[in-house]
């Protein structure tokens, strides 16, 4: 039965040895009698197993992949309304063909010689471009990795400029409104420890704004769709010295006001519903923009406009305030790279749609949410704010009689303590706005 085993199997591709000749040749030449005494002498003792993996059988490529997709198919794929940052898009097939799937886009990576790749620049150029008009803000760095992140690099920059010049104790409070998306407050948490930055969440009208207060963040529209900021707030953090961060919803600034005018100092989040899948959690492009002040702080990277030796108009990185062979004393931040390839699709999406096109989608998105905020209300259910972009926060106590009859439609929504939620997208139609209200 052995010969009916695979023949391509990977144990005869891969870097190592395979036939028994070659193995002994390799152990005498090293000077060991065995792989056993070879793995003795190399790991240490105190880090290895002793016991025997409890493995299956090794088995071929093909057979993996047979088995894979036999698993997968057991998934049940729902209509999701979940929202909480991640949200269906649709990307247009021309991207999809000729950016996502085309390697000659999908292998970059960290560009070193960038300036070789002029193709790449000005998507890159056109997708900062593009933040900037959707932010209101002066500048707008070519991508990281997604908002959470993000998020943490505008409190990292705020933190080293306010404390620049600072004297005796550092200035190391952020406030963050608890409406801002769970993952983002974690990850800013997380990234705080090491610097010594005291985080306080809470509702940003209980905060009282303090002499160690640096930074404040902000979510717009709120994880629970409202809209709420407030410019009294934001001009008092500016009167005490210090600087709001705002996470922003791309799509909803195609109709909302935009943060610059609202006196942000700097604007983050994500571009992932401009075309990119949602990819079980990410990556996703993230933006981040601010004013001219701070470009030197910026992290990432800028591309410029320039000319070369001839004098035609060239592009080139302006500015990279942290890339691996920048020294480390010199970074402002821990970014090592961006996400090139789903900012470059991100930009395409608003190359694509272009203003109106968005201005479109993201009026539908809105129409469908007040449709559904319309019958909802009319039967009763009580939403928790009037204001909102594409997410509608439902207090109610028939959570759990909701669950039961949305899986039966293969839907699900976000539940809370208060009741239910949720966020519609690009990909919602018409029939979907009825299996909702239904």
């Amino acid at each position: 039965m052995g010969q009916l085993k695979s023949t391509d199997q990977f144990v005869h591709r891969h870097n190592g040895v395979s036939k028994p000749s070659d193995l002994q040749a390799m152990l005498d030449r090293i000077g060991v009698e065995s792989l056993a005494q070879l793995i003795n002498e190399t790991i240490p003792e105190d880090i290895r197993l002793e016991n025997a993996l409890q493995l299956p059988e090794p088995i071929s490529e093909f057979e993996y992949l047979k088995r894979v997709k036999a698993l997968a198919s057991k998934n049940k794929v729902y209509r999701s309304f979940i929202g909480m940052g991640y949200y269906g898009t649709i990307t247009p097939p021309v991207i999809l063909r000729n950016l996502f799937e085309n390697p000659g886009w999908y292998t970059q990576y960290t560009p070193y010689q960038a300036e070789i790749a002029q193709g790449r620049l000005e998507a890159l150029l056109n997708f900062q471009t593009m933040v900037s008009d959707l932010t209101g803000m002066p500048i707008a760095n070519a991508s990281l990795l997604d908002e959470g992140t993000a998020a943490a690099e505008a409190m990292s920059m705020f933190y080293g400029v306010r404390n620049k010049r600072v004297k005796g104790e550092a200035i190391n409070e952020i406030f963050i409104d608890s409406g801002v998306f769970d993952q983002t407050i974690e990850v800013i948490k997380t990234r705080a420890i090491p610097l010594g930055i005291n985080v306080v969440v809470d509702d940003w009208r209980n905060y009282t704004i303090n002499e160690k207060t640096f930074a404040a963040l902000l979510q717009y529209p709120n994880k629970s769709g409202a809209i709420d900021l407030s410019a009294e707030f934001i001009a008092t953090l500016k009167e005490k010295g210090a600087y709001t961060i705002i996470a922003a919803d791309i799509m909803s600034l195609a109709m909302l006001k935009n943060p610059g005018s609202l006196g942000a100092d700097a604007v983050v989040g994500t571009t992932q519903r401009f075309g990119v899948p949602m990819g079980y959690g990410g990556p996703h492009a993230a933006y981040f923009a601010t004013h001219e002040d701070y470009k030197r702080q910026l992290p990432g990277r800028i591309i410029g406009l320039s000319q070369d030796m001839q004098g035609n108009t060239a592009l080139r990185m302006a500015l990279q305030t942290r890339e691996q062979h920048i020294r480390r004393e010199k970074a402002t931040s821990n970014i090592c790279t961006a996400q090139a390839l789903l900012a470059v699709m991100a930009g395409m999406y608003g190359v694509y749609h272009g203003p109106d096109g968005i201005s479109k989608i993201a009026n539908r998105i809105n129409y469908s949410a007040k449709v559904i905020a319309h019958h909802l209300s009319s039967m009763g259910y009580e939403l928790t704010s009037k204001h909102f972009f594409d997410t509608l926060s439902i207090r109610t106590t028939l959570g759990d009689k909701i669950k039961e009859l949305a899986e039966a439609k293969g839907i699900n929504f976000f539940y809370t303590q208060e009741g239910v939620q949720l966020s519609i997208d690009e990909t919602c139609m018409e029939e979907d706005v009825v299996d909702v209200i239904s």
